[in-house]
């Protein structure tokens, strides 16, 4: 009896490894494509075959794979922003090499709004808020950008323009001209004739 059983464990053993037969392998090839823009490739995507204990594979930067699977196999593409794709291998390919085009939808998600505030109570907002400096307003801003001691500040910190050289050197030569045209002649200054008349008077020959 107990070899009786020994025999159908055993022959249910061959069943079992004769079902569990290693699938043809298949050179699986293909690019991965953004499934809104389909000439937008999308680079390093993880492909992982779920029927192979997870073995992960990631594309290349134009999006390009290529590696051996078998047929039957479930692999599922995965990437930062998009949603994940599973592709199944066939069974039965004559050609013992499988090339597809991997869509990917792009995925958004909305996170929900947060607010930071730099008050950890509402006593210290309130304290801030009360000493707070109101800033001025485009009117007080321009009122203080025209004023005397803005222009005196702005006139000795920046540099003289070229128009303003060019006035102030033909006022020093219009002013140079005048004063070498103006010299008074000493025959008609009252004061030169008395000093030479006390000369005279004084017998100063010179």
């Amino acid at each position: 009896m107990k070899r009786l059983i020994g025999i159908f464990f055993l022959l249910t053993s061959l069943s079992a490894f004769a079902q569990k037969k290693e699938a043809p392998l298949v050179q699986f090839t293909g690019v991965v494509y953004n499934a809104d823009s389909t000439s937008v490739i999308v680079p390093y995507v993880s492909v992982t075959n779920i029927s192979q204990h997870n073995a992960v594979t990631i594309t290349n930067f134009k999006g390009y794979f290529s590696f051996v699977a078998h047929e039957q196999d479930s692999l599922q593409f995965t990437a930062i922003g998009y949603a994940p794709v599973t592709v199944v291998i066939p069974a039965d390919i004559k050609s013992k090499s499988y090339t597809v085009r991997v869509l990917i939808k792009p995925q958004i998600t909305n996170l929900p709004m947060v607010r930071v505030f730099p008050w950890a109570t509402t006593d210290e907002f309130r304290k801030d808020f009360v000493n707070a400096k109101i800033a001025d307003d485009d009117l007080a801003i321009a009122r203080k950008n025209i004023s005397r001691s803005s222009i005196m500040a702005m006139t000795n910190s920046l540099p003289r323009d070229g128009q303003e050289i060019q006035s102030a050197n033909s006022q020093y030569m219009h002013q140079d001209i005048v004063n070498s045209h103006s010299r008074t002649n000493p025959l008609l200054n009252p004061l030169a004739w008395g000093s030479l008349i006390k000369s005279i008077t004084d017998g100063d020959s010179k």
